[in-house]
């Protein structure tokens, strides 16, 4: 069986769904294919969401927001959206999670931690749902 492919999308891809990648990446190793792409990509990551990141061990300097991409979406297996809003597309037989998360545009990094935080938790349990422990 192959690995399963992630897919977050985010409007600028530039905070939440880059920090998502980054957890994910950082939890899964090699276990998943992870992507981020935004419906409307920002010209940098989030200084803030670096931040954050790098206070807990993950790097996500080297990432570069990246436009969506209908093939890009077509071959993942799971499509976690983190308002997007219709910019995002459907394909029939994928698996959908929407992510109600705050923005961390504009914010500090205080502000940012707690978003941080909760996409890992949820990052555990979308990972412990994918790659199930032997």
């Amino acid at each position: 069986m192959s690995k399963p492919s992630v897919l977050f999308v985010c409007v600028h891809n530039a905070g939440r769904s880059q920090m998502a990648a980054g957890w994910l990446r950082h939890l899964a190793g090699d276990a998943v294919e992870v992507r981020s792409a935004g419906s409307a990509p920002g010209k940098t990551i989030n200084p803030a969401a670096v931040e954050a990141m790098a206070e807990v061990g993950i790097d996500i300097t080297g990432q570069t927001p990246k436009k969506l991409e209908w093939e890009t979406a077509e071959s993942s297996d799971v499509i976690i959206t983190m308002g997007c809003g219709d910019a995002c597309p459907v394909f029939p037989g994928k698996r959908y999670e929407d992510w109600k998360l705050e923005d961390p545009a504009g914010k500090g990094v205080e502000a940012v931690r707690p978003i941080r935080d909760e996409i890992r938790t949820r990052i555990e349990k979308l990972l412990a749902d994918l790659v199930p422990a032997p």
